[in-house]
């Protein structure tokens, strides 16, 4: 079972934007990090509907089980293979 968010006039958000990791995450938000570096990016909640990304979810879940380097969701791939998949989402 779904459920659907009102529309976001931004859809993501980069770690330049939200200037540190102590910068709370708006409300129907949630952070991720990605990619060697572990850049952060804030994503919408309603992304985890999407199947694009919940493959995400579980190549994350497949590689670093509960417990994630960052502290936070770490996605194990990419910041352009990121970029471009939920690009497609918005």
């Amino acid at each position: 079972m779904g459920f659907r968010l009102p529309a976001v006039r931004r859809a993501l958000f980069t770690a330049s934007q939200a200037a540190s990791k102590s910068v709370q995450v708006p409300k129907g938000y949630l952070a991720v990090y990605v990619g060697e570096k572990q850049k952060r990016f804030v994503v919408p909640v309603s992304y985890l509907n999407q199947p694009s990304f919940q493959d995400l979810l579980y190549q994350a879940e497949e590689e670093f089980g509960y417990d994630h380097p960052s502290g936070g969701l770490t996605i194990p791939c990419s910041e352009d293979v990121f970029q471009h998949i939920t690009s497609h989402l918005n």
